[in-house]
């Protein structure tokens, strides 16, 4: 019996957990290419052999997703899989025009097939949008849990952009484990925090391995949602994050929409710095697709260690880099924080931007007078201190979760903007996770 050919579309997360769960052990199947994008330099490799099994004894290329429509063809594909997550509805369709234009047929994989049973109680924190405030999220719910009693182990959805055969199941416990492993920037922002807190973090490519490893010392799992994608793991409560800075992109993104129509708490996030009539727009979205979920209302107030640095001078904002890109975020907590504590003016990088730093600009021309904090390799660091570096700036607002001090050398002098999420009034996380674990809560 001849096996279908499949493609699968993705960015180096979701497209491999879609393979390991469905098609890894599949006879009927075979997958002759991924393709990729949004994360630079992520296609060239090849999925190797001892992850991809028996059936796939040369592994699987990954290509750049352009070549899609020539590779159905030479390939013979009948089958195409979208798997990344962040992008609009319109962009998904157009992908999928594409797609049905070769004759192929186009899918998209459900929660059913992919998500992952546990052993354990599974709390999961998904969002709408990158850059929602899923992280701090996340962090105030570890919190809790370990207010509770539990052992808590974050696993965190996969950043696989490195040499994938040593990536298949990392556990992340302290800051030389983050070395060990080769960590880039955007690894480094979800990570830290937890470390920081003494909590163990599970990610990589495996996830049936990563979760048997997470289930041997955690009490309770917290899933904690890259971009906007659905969890891997079946959660017991699942919190989805939504910001009212963006109104109507919770009805209007892929796969947020799925994730919100399936949140049991909805988390409306940034209320002290989003206008009224975004709040009131998103609040009745959520009335309106998921009237049964449990509403918590969040304000994301930042901190600055040193906020007086910042009055009269010229300053170089850096933002969290994915939340800046394909987040659609033209301004981020540090571009708020420099505008309140009166900067004289934001220096906009992109005329000394170098290298791929220069090209991210230009795939984005939609981010403001601030820098992404784009680090995917030894390169693009420095890349990144060049531009730093090159700018007029006379101070450098750093407003990502990890202090870039410890990566680059900065010439010029820098201060943090630090950012936390506090419910504001009832429910809060609290009550409703007291009441999701229910006997097995420990107050």
């Amino acid at each position: 019996m001849s096996r279908t050919r499949v493609i699968i579309m993705g960015a180096a997360g979701r497209d491999f957990h879609n393979f390991n769960c469905v098609y890894r052990d599949d006879p009927g199947t075979e997958v002759v290419a991924f393709t990729a994008t949004q994360i630079p330099d992520i296609e060239g490799r090849t999925y190797p052999a001892t992850l991809a099994g028996p059936l796939y004894p040369r592994g699987i290329p990954i290509f750049p997703e352009e070549d899609l429509p020539r590779l159905i063809k030479e390939r013979q594909v009948r089958e195409v899989i979208f798997a990344y997550s962040d992008v609009s509805h319109q962009y998904v369709m157009n992908r999928a025009s594409m797609v049905l234009a070769t004759g192929a047929d186009f899918r998209l994989l459900g929660p059913d097939r992919t998500m992952l049973s546990s052993s354990r109680p599974v709390v999961s924190i998904g969002a709408v949008r990158t850059g929602a405030g899923k992280s701090p999220t996340t962090r105030r719910v570890a919190e809790i849990l370990a207010g509770f009693g539990y052992k808590v182990v974050v696993v965190r959805h996969p950043m696989p952009y490195g040499d994938l055969s040593r990536q298949v199941a990392q556990r992340f416990a302290t800051h030389e484990d983050l070395d060990r492993h080769d960590c880039t920037i955007e690894e480094r922002e979800e990570y830290e925090p937890h470390l920081d807190r003494g909590r163990v973090v599970y990610a990589g490519i495996d996830y049936a391995e990563i979760l048997r490893q997470a289930e041997s010392e955690a009490e309770v799992i917290l899933w904690d949602g890259g971009n906007n994608d659905l969890p891997f793991f079946r959660p017991l409560v699942h919190i989805v994050v939504v910001d009212p800075h963006r109104p109507g992109h919770e009805v209007s993104y892929h796969p947020g929409e799925a994730n919100l129509r399936l949140a049991n708490v909805v988390v409306i996030s940034k209320i002290d710095s989003a206008p009224p009539e975004g709040v009131a727009t998103v609040r009745e979205n959520v009335r309106r697709l998921n009237p049964d979920a449990v509403v918590v209302e969040a304000a994301t107030p930042y901190f600055v260690d040193d906020p007086d640095q910042i009055r009269g001078r010229k300053v170089l904002v850096i933002e969290d880099g994915p939340t800046a890109t394909h987040g659609d975020m033209a301004y981020g907590a540090g571009v708020l924080a420099a505008r309140k504590f009166g900067a004289k003016s934001l220096i906009d990088p992109r005329p000394v931007a170098v290298g791929s730093i220069r090209d991210t600009f230009a795939r984005y021309p939609h981010i403001g007078p601030l820098l992404p904090a784009m680090g995917y390799g030894a390169r693009q660091v420095a890349e990144l201190e060049a531009t730093i570096n090159a700018s007029e700036a006379e101070l450098v607002v750093v407003a990502t979760p990890i202090d870039l001090r410890r990566l680059i050398k900065l010439e010029i002098p820098a201060v943090r903007v630090r950012y936390e999420m506090q419910e504001i009034g009832q429910p809060t996380l609290q009550t409703v996770l007291q009441q999701a674990l229910g006997g097995k809560a420990r107050p």
